[in-house]
């Protein structure tokens, strides 16, 4: 498997823009990127941001990105502004840009109820549907969900969601229980979350011949709009037509009466999509391009999203309440102190850890300064990414209560629908974002979070986000998806390893594969991969080595027990990772050896200063 960095070469069509302003406005920070065209190739050549002013007292996002644009003119000695508008096209001087596109998540981002028949079937594709278009799913109420009438009202009412998508049926199904479901929105009379007077969107993804009692039932208090059926039968789920509907009506209701979002309409000619939307759209983008699995983790200080596309099917997850600022107390509730301490290479107190944890409560924004801090946050984080992609694998399910028709060979294998998709071992890419892993010290920690937290199998590329510029790419995508392509490889993914994990079960030391490596010259080279090992071979991201993979029977690396597994890869900016740990990665039961197991771990990955372990002062040593 080749690296993505292989497209650095691809052949570039001639586009109209030769400047490109992609802006992002997050919930606290607003970013800045400029890409150009330099010598007949798209680069970023600027970028800066500010602080987001979509809350009080300024309550107008337009403040935070003209801050950003002035801090970008101040950079680059060049105007972008004049009389606090865009310069569009590029001037002769160079001021300006060509065009202008944006993603948004300030104030919340996009919110959505999800309403369906069967809590498995149905509003688990409307659930989908929402979270793959860029929305929060603030709840999910099905006629089976286990709540009363009542309860399932109580919750419509107290939400005041941006929209709210009802699904239920299939086509030529019954009529009258998706009628109760557009009874049960009516009576709640849900309000909108930004309290304009317009009525609440109600987008019906369900049964065709229940539209005109959908639409007469809610007609007084609700704006409904009707698309095609999101199961039409059991066995079908059509995605992408509600998802379009849900983009339409996150432009035209929500970006609308946000306060300042009127002039980012303007400037963008509408080029504007939820910022979680715009990621998957980058995900999708490269499992499609390159043909291979992709992971994608997002940690934030509040939520971690996860996106996988899996054999060409996408699916995105939102981990509320688990991230590394605003949320770390519930990371620290949900893994316990047990799973956190497990991946220290030091010996902390359980009183020094909650000290930690109160203090980055009280101060969700403080950086860590010290070694022993910084090391506290990422086993933190190994964990927030553990939990995310547990929740994920929950719901990145194939479709439940369809038909299966079994050979006779697989008659008696007891498989159910509804399977998780994400199976590790058919990962070929994984991608890690958000400030803990793109702003790491060092690349090695970000290497070692994703690897510790998602512990890919076989054969599996690592590459993180440089500084979070997949939500501008993916705007960028809508309209030049080459361009956004190109800077992706080029200035946005940093390869950072090559990971080669076989699977099975064996005692410590037992031989698990031989790889025999082929570099570029013709050099050979062989390794034995051991049961416990865990070793760094150095390879530089624009080196590629031939592996040749024999595994013993009983061991797994990506193609079945036994089966030799043949590939072109590339390193990074930590090499060739072999991993010998397991799965899941066992640890020894006494404290002192498993410290023991992890130094040696962060020591062969050169995560943290080769001397840190002499000093006596740690928790005061500063990062670097």
């Amino acid at each position: 498997m080749r690296g993505l960095e292989d497209a650095i070469g691809m052949t570039e069509t001639d586009f109209p823009y030769n400047s490109i302003m992609a802006v992002d406005v997050g919930s606290t920070t607003t970013k800045v990127v400029l890409i150009e065209r330099t010598n007949e190739h798209y680069r970023v050549t600027g970028r800066a941001e500010a602080k987001t002013t979509v809350e009080a007292p300024q309550e107008d996002v337009m403040i935070g990105l003209r801050a950003a644009l002035v801090r970008l003119e101040e950079e680059m000695s060049r105007r972008f502004l004049k009389d606090d508008q865009l310069i569009t096209p590029r001037s002769d001087d160079g001021s300006g840009a060509d065009l202008f596109v944006a993603t948004s998540s300030a104030g919340g981002g996009l919110q959505m109820m999800c309403v369906g028949l069967m809590r498995a079937i149905t509003a688990e594709s409307a659930e989908r549907a929402a979270l793959g278009a860029g929305a929060i799913v603030m709840g999910v109420v099905a006629t089976d969900d286990g709540r009363s009438v009542v309860e399932r009202v109580r919750l419509l009412r107290n939400q005041r969601p941006d929209i709210v998508l009802l699904a239920g049926g299939t086509n030529q199904g019954n009529v009258s229980h998706v009628a109760a479901l557009a009874e049960y929105v009516a009576s709640a009379n849900p309000r909108s979350r930004l309290g304009d007077d317009r009525n609440l969107p109600v987008i019906f993804a369900g049964n065709q011949n229940a539209r005109d009692v959908v639409a007469h039932i809610m007609k007084d208090s609700f704006d409904v709009h009707t698309v095609d059926n999101i199961r039409p039968t059991l066995e079908e789920e059509i995605l992408e037509p509600v998802r379009g509907k849900i983009h339409d009506l996150f432009l035209d209701h929500v970006m609308e009466q946000a306060p300042g979002y009127k002039t980012i309409l303007e400037w963008a000619n509408k080029h504007v999509q939820p910022t979680p939307s715009a990621v998957g759209k980058m995900m999708r983008t490269m499992a499609a391009r390159y043909d291979v699995n992709v992971l994608g983790v997002d940690i934030g200080g509040a939520t971690t999203d996860t996106f996988s596309v899996m054999g060409g099917t996408f699916n995105r997850s939102v981990s509320a309440n688990i991230g590394m600022s605003y949320s770390v107390a519930n990371v620290f509730t949900q893994a316990g102190e047990e799973q956190i301490m497990r991946w220290l290479p030091i010996s902390v107190s359980d009183r020094d850890l909650r000290n930690w944890l109160y203090n980055k409560t009280i101060r969700p924004s403080a950086l860590p300064v010290t070694l022993r801090d910084l090391m506290l946050e990422q086993a933190v984080g190994r964990e927030a990414l553990r939990l995310a992609l547990a929740e994920h694998r929950e719901l990145a399910v194939g479709l439940k209560g369809i038909k299966q028709t079994r050979t006779y060979d697989h008659a008696l294998e007891q498989t159910s629908t509804g399977q998780t998709l994400v199976n590790m071992n058919e990962v070929d890419v994984i991608v890690g974002s958000g400030g803990l892993l793109s702003h790491a010290p060092r690349r090695a920690q970000a290497a070692m979070m994703m690897l510790d937290a998602t512990q890919p199998e076989g054969v599996v590329r690592l590459y993180v986000d440089r500084a979070f510029m997949m939500p501008h790419l993916g705007a960028v995508a809508d309209l030049l998806p080459d361009v956004a392509e190109q800077v992706l490889v080029s200035d946005c993914l940093v390869p950072l390893a090559t990971v080669i994990a076989p699977l099975g079960e064996g005692r410590r030391g037992t031989v698990m594969a031989e790889m025999h490596l082929t570099s570029e010259s013709g050099e050979e080279t062989s390794e034995l991969i051991r049961v416990g090992s865990f070793k760094v071979l150095p390879l530089a991201a624009d080196e590629s080595v031939h592996l040749d993979i024999v595994p013993r029977s009983s061991f797994d690396v990506g193609d079945g027990p036994g089966v030799r597994v043949r590939a072109d890869v590339r390193g990074g900016e930590v090499g060739l990772i072999i991993d010998g740990r397991g799965r899941p990665i066992r640890f020894p039961r006494r404290d002192d050896r498993r410290m023991e197991a992890v130094r040696s771990w962060v020591e062969t990955l050169d995560a943290y200063p080769s001397d840190y372990l002499e000093r006596s002062d740690i928790s005061e040593e500063v990062v670097r």
